[in-house]
């Protein structure tokens, strides 16, 4: 392993001169610095992290808080995580991953020891109990969605409600004047989930706008709820053409649920989807959906936080707005779809 020594016999210094000339604890020549700095890319030194804290005060670590509660979509989460893991890492920063459910507990457990110089705290709530902390810690913050309160808090995400507006409008302007929203599962909604409640929000409003009847149905992640929310739609709106789904798990199910039960995609029904491209393309029908942007999103996250951790000022709301595309699992109504 390289050594700071190393590093100062290879650049004709002192090892003093090397470890100030790295944290920047005390002025340097620029001429020093420089060859100090290409001595160390050269040999491939990287300070140690325990001495980087002692010289800067700093851990170069954030913490990642995000519980993996029941009814959230687990890939869909790691898609968030990696993509704030490769983009810390481009910051010069590694990331602490929190997953238990502690609430508040939990995160004042990090942010109490001096592992962590900031947070990243997803899965919020409409009224997220860790508000207040967030709000009083002597440690940056940036949370991956928006509470029903989000002054004085930096938070970005995809503007959910608009997602949910873009598909009802999507189908509207395709003719179907029934449609219905497959939500998340039940447990989703009792905890207040921010994102799932604003595509309610979204979904309701532009069905309300348009004149078309809707509906909203939770729904599980297996198979056999998806087949029973199928069915149940089926019964309580035979004249159904139309289907937005918010529920990663349960979109494939749903598909071919409705088609075992005589409803061909898109001829009888149009399904429209608020999820991973990845996903949507994949299907044997590629749904038409409402992209989420994972990896901009946790890319932009950490961004602010650099910002923050530099002493910018930086916007205390980030919505990034949906973007639709259109594939083969929706067309215009029919005259008569049954």
């Amino acid at each position: 392993m390289v050594k700071i020594t190393d590093v100062a016999r290879h650049a004709g210094v002192s090892p003093s001169t090397v470890s100030y000339a790295l944290s920047g604890k005390r002025p340097i020549s620029e001429e020093t610095r420089r060859r100090v700095e290409d001595s160390a890319r050269a040999l491939g030194y990287r300070p140690h992290a325990g001495a980087r804290a002692l010289a800067s005060s700093r851990s170069n670590v954030l913490a990642l808080v995000v519980p993996l509660r029941t009814g959230i979509h687990v890939p869909v989460v790691m898609q968030f995580a990696v993509s704030v893991v490769t983009a810390a890492r481009d910051h010069d920063h590694d990331v602490l991953l929190v997953t238990q459910e502690e609430g508040e507990e939990g995160l004042r457990r990090v942010a109490d020891t001096a592992l962590v110089d900031a947070l990243i705290v997803m899965d919020v709530q409409l009224h997220d109990p860790r508000l207040p902390l967030l709000r009083t810690l002597d440690r940056p913050s940036v949370m991956i969605g928006f509470p029903l309160e989000a002054e004085g808090l930096t938070c970005i995400d995809l503007d959910f409600r608009a997602a949910g507006e873009r598909c009802v409008e999507h189908l509207a302007q395709l003719g179907h004047r029934v449609v219905a929203l497959v939500g998340s599962p039940p447990e989703v909604y009792v905890r207040g989930t921010a994102f799932a409640q604003r595509v309610v929000q979204g979904f309701t409003a532009a069905a309300d706008r348009a004149g078309i009847a809707s509906a909203v149905h939770p729904c599980g992640t297996t198979p056999a709820e998806a087949r029973r929310v199928a069915e149940r739609l089926l019964s309580e709106q035979p004249a159904l053409t139309g289907v937005v789904v918010h529920n990663e798990a349960a979109l494939e199910p749903l598909v071919d649920a409705f088609e075992e039960l005589g409803l061909r995609v898109p001829s009888d029904l149009s399904v429209t989807a608020i999820c991973p491209d990845g996903l949507a393309s994949s299907l044997r029908v590629p749904v038409t959906s409402v992209a989420l942007p994972s990896a901009e999103v946790g890319e932009r996250a950490v961004e602010l936080l650099m910002r923050k951790l530099g002493g910018e000022a930086v916007p205390e709301a980030t919505l990034l707005p949906p973007t639709l595309t259109r594939r083969a699992s929706t067309a215009p109504r029919t005259v008569d779809p049954r």
